[in-house]
């Protein structure tokens, strides 16, 4: 079993290497979507994600259960899970309570047998935000990435698509 963890920026490449790893592990990949197609805009985004992915993937859409997910598609391929920080960003619209959520899943990825890829964007490299809210954001998804980070047998870094052993 594998916990692999790839962030980086936005449209830094991690999907793709994401994918790619997926698919490296025997079995039939099943990816875990966590956004929703609440507009136009993130439809076309969910519509060529699975354009290129192809129809060689088991599909699964969880805004919120994460770890019921996890655990419902373990022992069969490696999950893809696409991405942590809509996770979060699901679960603060929701009002529930992120860093439990966050320990659950610490939890859920240390008891899983076949391989778990997460994505996640790292939002820290830039200026700090103007308000409190995407101040709020960025140091919420930030404790989240360490805390996978921690859990994880691999963490890769991934800039210009080009993949950077972190762990």
């Amino acid at each position: 079993m594998a916990v692999v963890l790839i962030t980086g920026g936005a449209r830094s490449g991690k999907s793709q290497r994401a994918e790619a790893r997926a698919r490296s592990f025997p079995g039939r990949p099943v990816y875990i979507a966590t956004a929703e197609a609440l507009d136009a805009e993130m439809a076309e985004r969910i519509a060529r994600h699975r354009a290129r992915r192809g129809d060689d993937w088991i599909e699964r859409e969880t805004p919120l259960d994460l770890v019921a997910a996890l655990d419902a598609t373990d022992g069969s391929g490696a999950r893809l899970v696409d991405c942590l920080t809509l996770w979060l960003s699901n679960l603060l619209h929701a009002e529930r309570d992120w860093s439990g959520e966050a320990a659950l899943l610490a939890a859920a990825l240390r008891r899983q047998r076949s391989p778990v890829i997460l994505v996640t964007n790292e939002v820290g490299l830039g200026i700090v935000p103007d308000n409190a809210l995407a101040r709020s954001f960025r140091d919420a998804a930030g404790l989240l990435n360490q805390v996978i980070a921690e859990v994880a047998d691999e963490v890769e870094f991934v800039v210009a698509g080009l993949p950077m052993k972190v762990k």
